[in-house]
This record gives structure tokens, sequence and C-alpha cells, in this order.
């Protein structure tokens, strides 16, 4: 298995720090509002990353955090008159539920920066006692230029940086490069002690503590949008090593950004929408669909017009595995596999291997989804009433657990119509009669898993959804 990693950029083929084990770590989300389509993007390709290596066997501990104290929770929190915490707590809670909406499996750890502010203050008071950081007037700088392979990700040369939008000049600062540790409090700002005086972390130092905490000093793979190549993978590399003295990250994974038809998302372009909003008009399955239609590393061009396409896209698959439990539920004979039919589950393994060396291929989400609609043109072709059963279930296994791996969910479970349970009681109660107990056994035991409830009394059935 290869992976691009932005570090050298190149594919390299994967080898763990331990074997069988991956330890891997996602910056997480900002929580001071809803989460929008283009953080839903490294959500859920990560997300899928980890499904497949969990596939392959791996043991996977995977770390996302929530910056949950942040010049914008601020900012919300103060023009609601309400603390940061309350901002920080609620839009925590808007994430859980926009994450399960797309299938996105819970992080093994899911720190909060709050709960981290002693192991921030001690790897501060490491980088000043090795010389790579400095205070000023309650201000903790990094020194950057002390950790000589600054710029390693990004490809930048420290000499030609110059302080612009994104470095704040400070006259503190020995050095216009370098970036805040640790901030002085504010009037309105949640403040913890320190050694410096009361004040709250720098961004970039809390990913480096925790992945410290939870992953250990070196880890396998750190992931995110390529926004945070530079400056905060860039500073989280280097705070990381000059605290531990050793290399932080074996492999780097950047998804390009998403675009609004052709543009950079922006409110102030009007063309910004959260994943809450999209999922009023479309199922989550088709947003995570749709982002997992493009390789993680080509933008994503996001259009009304392609989302429904990818809903049309989403829709073949769900109804080719309808069809196959269909033909699952009236196939009466167990006759022996067909040549033919052989041949066409040797064509489905092909298939089956073409999706695995997509994925292999550094998480090639758009040729492992084709791989998938071979195989559901193939299904539509060569199974009908007539198959046999190992036909039909292989082929609709291999579909379903495919597209298991990537996180879309194509069998549904569906809900009893009230005259399809009165006719599964009645022909239950004609097996009663006729003492086939065993059928009668099983229709009550098939309702009850659908959430109906039988009860025999004396006027007859009754029955309740549970």
């Amino acid at each position: 298995m290869k992976i691009y990693n932005t570090l050298t950029k190149k594919k390299e083929e994967f080898i763990p720090l331990e074997e069988g084990k991956v330890r891997m770590y996602v910056c997480g989300p900002t929580v001071y509002d809803y989460i929008h389509i283009g953080n839903a993007r490294p959500a859920i390709i990560f997300d899928t990353v980890r499904r497949y290596l969990e596939y392959k066997g791996y043991e996977v501990v995977y770390v996302s955090n929530f910056t949950d104290v942040d010049d914008k929770i601020i900012k919300r929190a103060n023009e609601e008159g309400v603390s940061a915490s309350e901002i920080s707590e609620r839009y925590i809670k808007e994430f859980i539920k926009d994450r399960d909406a797309l299938n996105i499996r819970e992080a093994t750890y899911h720190p909060k920066a709050t709960e981290e502010i002693d192991g921030m203050i001690k790897m501060i008071e490491t980088l000043i006692e090795k010389g790579h950081a400095y205070a000023k007037n309650g201000t903790v700088f990094f020194r950057t230029r002390s950790f000589k392979d600054y710029g390693k990700l990004s490809k930048k040369n420290i000499d030609e940086l110059e302080a612009g939008a994104r470095i704040a000049v400070d006259e503190d600062k020995e050095d216009p490069m370098d970036f805040v540790l640790w901030k002085p409090k504010k009037e309105g700002e949640p403040a913890w002690p320190s050694p410096w005086g009361e004040g709250r972390p720098g961004w970039h130092i809390e990913c480096s503590v925790m992945s410290r905490k939870y992953l250990g000093e070196q880890i396998d793979i750190h992931a995110g949008g390529e926004d945070l190549i530079f400056p905060h993978h860039e500073n989280e590399i280097a705070q990381s090593e000059a605290a531990n003295g050793k290399e932080f990250t074996r492999y780097w994974m950047h998804n390009a950004f998403l675009n609004i038809d052709n543009k950079k998302m922006s409110k102030s372009e009007g063309n910004f929408f959260s994943v809450r909003e999209i999922c009023k008009q479309y199922d989550p399955q088709v947003l995570r669909f749709f982002m997992l239609n493009s390789h993680y590393r080509s933008p994503l061009n996001f259009s009304w017009e392609l989302l429904d396409a990818a809903k049309n896209s989403l829709e073949r698959i769900v109804t080719a595995v309808d069809q196959l439990e269909y033909y699952k539920e009236i196939i009466k004979n167990d006759k022996a596999l067909s040549e033919e039919e052989g041949k066409v589950l040797k064509e489905a393994k092909l298939l089956v291997q073409k999706f695995m060396d997509a994925m292999d291929d550094d998480f090639n989400t758009a040729d492992a989804i084709a791989a998938i609609f071979e195989l559901v043109k193939l299904a539509n072709v060569s199974c009908n009433a007539e198959s046999s059963l190992e036909l039909v279930n292989t082929i609709s296994d291999d579909i379903c657990k495919l597209c298991d791996i990537l996180g879309i969910i194509v069998k549904k479970e569906k809900e009893l119509l009230d005259e399809e349970i009165e006719r599964l009681i009645q022909e239950r109660q004609e097996a009663r009669k006729s003492k086939n107990f065993a059928r009668a056994d099983e229709i009550r035991e098939l309702l009850r898993g659908k959430g109906i409830v039988l009860e025999d009394t004396r006027e007859g059935v009754r029955w309740k959804r549970v």
C-alpha cells in the first residue's frame, strides 16, 4: 500500500512504526458554528482511510481534536453574551450529530484543547529550556530560526518569508517569523494560570501536545486539509521535533480544497453551505458519496447539479442491492453454481481486487467506486430469479462489503407497512394451525427484528412497534 507523503512529495510504501498498529492524528474542527461542507471533506476522507486500514487488519488509534478555545469562539460568545465554553459545548454536540449522520466513526480519542492546558505549559517550558522559545511581556514565542529544518513540509525558505497577512508583526518578537506559543489574558477572554501569567495557548501548540499524549512522540499519519500545511503543520513539526528530539510524523496526508461552482467558498460570496443545510435536502449518504467520487488530493467542485448526479449514482447501487435482496427472498432452489455462474464469480473477484488495488494506490476512492459500479453492472446482467443463491449472495456481499469500507450504507432496513405486518401475522396464524411451529416462530422473530412485537390474546393477535 502506497501513500502520497506531503513531506517528500511522492508516493511511499506504507510501513508503520509498529507492526500491525497505526497511530493517526487528524486535525479536528474549531467549534464555534455548524461545520461546513469544506470541513466535512477531510472528516469523510480520513475516516475512509481509517476504515480501509482497519479492513487491512491494522489496529488504528485515531485521534481528532476539538479546538474549543479560539478567537472565533470568544467572538461568538461575546456576541451572544454567554461563556466561550457554552459556545464550544453547543457546537461539539452539533458536530457529533453531523458526524453520525455522515457515518463517520467516533475517534478513539477526541481531546479538547481546554482539557490539555497543563501539557501545553509543560511542552512550552521544555522549549524554553532548550532555547527554542522565549517569554516577553507575558507572551511566549517559538524561536523559529532555532529549528534548522523549518519549512521542510511546505517547502518554504525561511529567509524568503516576510511578515505578511498570516504573520502578525509584534515588537516583542526577536524575529518576524517567530510564532506564539502562549498569549496573555485580554479582557473578556478565558484564561489559565501559567509561569508567564494568566493567558491561553496559541493554536499550533495544542496538536503537538495532544498527539504526544495520546499517540506518543512519533506517529504514523498526520492529516488535514491542505490549508493547514503552512503555518499550522509546519509549526507543529518545529515544536514537536524541537521538544522531543525526534521525527514527529512519518506520513503527512492533505486533502485538496473544495470549491463551490468553481469559486472559493466564503460567506461574503453567498456560497457557504453547512452540512446541516445540505442534509435537509439530501440524504447525508449522498454527500459522503459525492466527497469520495474524487481523489482526495484533487480539488473538488461542489454544485447542486453534481450533488444530484451523485444522488442518482448512489441510487443505482442501492437499487441493485435491493434487487439482489429480493432475489434472496424468492429463490427457493439450492442448485449448485453453474459453469457460467462460476465465470461470473471469477469476474466479480477480479473487480473486488480492482477496488483493493485502487485503495492501495494512495486511497483512490474515485477508481474504487468505479470498480463498485462494474460489480453493479455485473449483478444486473448476471443475477435473476433463476440464479443460484451462491451467486446472488456472493455478489451482494461483495458490493456491500466494498461500500462499507467506504462508509457508504447501501443496504437499509425497510420499515414494514401495516398491511405487510397483517399479512405476516396471517401467515403465522396459518402456520400455527397447520402445526408448522418452526415457521410461526420464524415470522415472530422476523417481526421482532423489524421492531414489531406480537402479543397473543384471547381476542387474537395484537402487535405494536417498539
